[in-house]
């Protein structure tokens, strides 16, 4: 087993500060300890907790929570009131703190290196500080530091793996796209794939996920990029940093995603189109054109929201006056 649980313990508040921003308020005894991180309905007086800032009622939650230690935003009032009970850590983003806490503290620790049952070509490039699990087979390919590569994984020739990337069990990466050209005689004959696959640094692959090698040139997988289960990324494509893919999307060969976009569950993106930065796009819509920067589409075919909206209203009225 390469991970171990970290020791369950009693953390101070003050052990914590070191991950606060320089803008975040701590109200009330820094000696106040927490020793787990449960959901809400399982807090109790040794939890950290968290308040979502759009919840109704902050204050009553405030109040009757059994937590000592709960983070919140800076919408309490009089939070001053609480100190003599709670200690009561004020930020811009409750949730951000509270992952970077839970993650700094919670999470098994990894112990680098390779599974007895893995299969590494001898020509691969790998990081003393990577991990690679069970039945996982690795290529001829470059693997960077502190990534982790779970189980029953597949990993062909010329993929290069940046740093800091962790790709969850099953997925597959660098088979070839789905290329074909039919002969005189109708017959399919398969357009060689010579290209590679390029991840990049902080990336994280969800399990069961496909990503097929370039044809001629590379796959690309930019910086940051986020990428659920059970998605398929064609041959060619190009996914730009901060974005991410939910589960059951596809994505057609060539296509180019822009930067810090949000691509909904079970999209399907048709082949050589552009998608701009800051792009949003509807669960279950099936993208035909080209989408500018910063737009939301949605439907199928895919359409601006605006114009989704009209057409529903259109469609509603239609309905009405034939019942």
């Amino acid at each position: 087993m390469r991970f171990k649980a970290q020791k369950m313990r009693n953390i101070k508040v003050k052990e914590i500060l070191y991950l606060l921003e320089k803008s975040d308020i701590v109200i009330g005894n820094t000696e106040h300890y927490f020793n787990n991180v449960p959901p809400s309905e399982h807090v109790n007086e040794e939890s950290l907790d968290w308040i979502n800032p759009i919840k109704k009622n902050k204050l009553e939650y405030l109040l009757n929570s059994k937590a000592r230690i709960i983070i919140c935003d800076k919408s309490i009032n009089n939070p001053q009131e609480l100190q003599s009970t709670k200690c009561l850590i004020i930020v811009e983003n409750p949730k951000l703190t509270f992952l970077r806490i839970a993650s700094t503290f919670f999470l098994p620790k990894v112990e680098w290196g390779i599974h007895p049952t893995a299969t590494v070509n001898s020509a691969a490039n790998i990081s003393d500080r990577c991990y690679i699990g069970p039945y996982s087979y690795i290529g001829k390919s470059t693997i960077g530091d502190e990534t982790i590569i779970y189980g029953h994984c597949h990993i062909y020739d010329q993929v290069t793996i940046g740093s800091h990337v962790i790709i969850h069990a099953g997925t597959v990466i660098g088979a070839d796209g789905f290329g074909y050209q039919r002969n005189e005689n109708g017959a399919f004959e398969k357009f060689p794939h010579i290209g590679g696959i390029i991840i990049k640094d902080n990336v994280e692959i969800g399990a069961n996920t496909s990503i097929d090698r370039g044809a001629l040139g590379n796959t690309i997988i930019e910086e940051g990029v986020k990428i659920d289960n059970l998605v398929h990324i064609a041959h060619n494509v190009r996914v730009g940093k901060h974005t991410a893919i939910i589960a059951n999307t596809m994505i057609c060969g060539s296509t180019s995603i822009g930067e810090y976009s949000w691509i909904a569950p079970s999209v399907c993106i048709r082949d050589q189109l552009v998608i701009g930065n800051k792009v949003k796009v509807g669960m279950g819509s099936v993208v035909t054109k080209n989408i500018p920067n910063g737009e939301t589409w949605l439907g199928v075919p895919a359409k601006p929201i605006a114009v989704f909206r009209e057409h529903q209203k259109i469609e509603t009225k239609f309905n009405r006056s034939n019942f």
